[in-house]
């Protein structure tokens, strides 16, 4: 087996990927991979793992944890995709006392802490610690 080249930059990455591309578009018009030659198979399998290679190679940029309990609210809001009036309905409270604890203008009550440990999943040791 031949050693790959290595991809050194972002316009080669994106040359390797326009050549995939097209490896693909050949496979999916014909009728599935089984169709391509094996050089074309043996191609498309080096410049694979030549774009692997250089993806895991890119620093990932850190998410930062939520250090707050309404940061925690808003990143569950984010990842749930929701406004903040469908996480009241949601949570079964008025939208008013949503904004009040978001806002930092109403403590989290035990029951509101049950709602967002069952509904959000948000770790109830976070919940406590934070509330």
């Amino acid at each position: 087996m031949k050693m790959e080249n290595s991809i050194q930059n972002k316009e080669q990455y994106q040359a390797v990927m326009a050549q995939i591309d097209k490896y693909l578009q050949k496979a999916t018009q014909t009728g599935g991979f089984h169709n391509l030659d094996s050089k074309e198979v043996e191609i498309l399998r080096s410049l694979s793992l030549q774009a692997e290679k250089y993806e895991d190679s890119m620093p990932i940029m850190p998410i930062s944890q939520p250090k707050t309990l309404v940061e925690m609210i808003h990143y569950k809001m984010f990842e749930n995709r929701m406004k903040q009036k469908e996480l009241a309905a949601f949570l079964g409270i008025t939208e008013a006392r949503l904004s009040e604890v978001l806002g930092g203008k109403r403590k989290v009550t035990i029951d509101l802490a049950k709602r967002l440990y069952e509904k959000l999943n948000i770790d109830a040791d976070f919940i406590l610690k934070m509330a």
